[in-house]
């Protein structure tokens, strides 16, 4: 008769906010978090790309893709593993890997985009690239509706740099919350893209509001 594998519990910490250790805590249980040390992925988000290609079937060798907001790097190696070249951006460190230019700056800045598309062109002369995906997320206030405004200006900045640099027919993944996309935005991608849905894969926390659109067949820079 098998049992259930008891939970670990976090010994309280003087000076340890409740909410780190209740984060503690729950990667301590977490078998994404087990699974990536067992794999040798950079984290747990690796689940959430390979469960999405699984589904979609996002990647495929030899395409260029960009991995906006990377750090600790594992959407981008499994990219790479898929046989991709990434070019990645993240404010903090990504170690170095086969296939990958990485940029430490914040996505935000104006000079970024700029300096990601002269990367892509290390890769691909055209300086365009099959697949962007952005996986960014803004430091939480608490306060929902201005989380909320926060969130959907890092994914509209996302979405007109896909709109720059995507070769026609390429796709647009990127994360969202509070039930996804707004539906203005919405409309915008289904004018640029064949279809667009929103996804969430088993590895998103069930408990958390994170989803993922996914925008695919970019028609070109001229369909709007």
């Amino acid at each position: 008769m098998s049992r259930n594998k008891p939970k670990s519990r976090v010994k309280t910490a003087k000076g340890r906010k409740v909410g780190s250790t209740i984060w503690l805590q729950r990667q301590l249980n977490d078998p994404y978090v087990s699974k990536a040390r067992e794999q040798g992925w950079r984290g747990r988000a690796a689940f959430k790309l390979l469960e999405l290609d699984e589904k979609l079937d996002l990647l495929k060798s030899g395409q260029v893709v960009v991995d906006l907001g990377a750090a600790p790097g594992g959407w981008c190696q499994v990219a790479t593993q898929k046989g991709c070249r990434v070019v990645a951006i993240d404010l903090l460190p990504v170690d170095e890997m086969a296939d990958m230019n990485f940029i430490q700056m914040d996505f935000m800045e104006d000079e970024a985009p700029e300096k990601l598309k002269s990367m892509i062109k290390n890769f691909r002369e055209d300086g365009l690239a099959d697949l962007v995906l952005s996986d960014m997320a803004p430091n939480t206030t608490g306060h929902k509706q201005t989380d909320h405004l926060r969130i959907m200006a890092i994914v509209e900045a996302a979405f007109h740099f896909a709109c720059d640099v995507l070769t026609p027919g390429g796709t647009f993944v990127a994360k969202v919350f509070q039930g996804g996309a707004q539906n203005t935005l919405v409309a915008i991608m289904n004018k640029n893209f064949e279809k667009v849905r929103h996804v969430k894969p088993p590895a998103s926390r069930k408990e958390s509001s994170e989803t993922y659109v996914i925008a695919t067949g970019y028609k070109g820079p001229h369909a709007s």
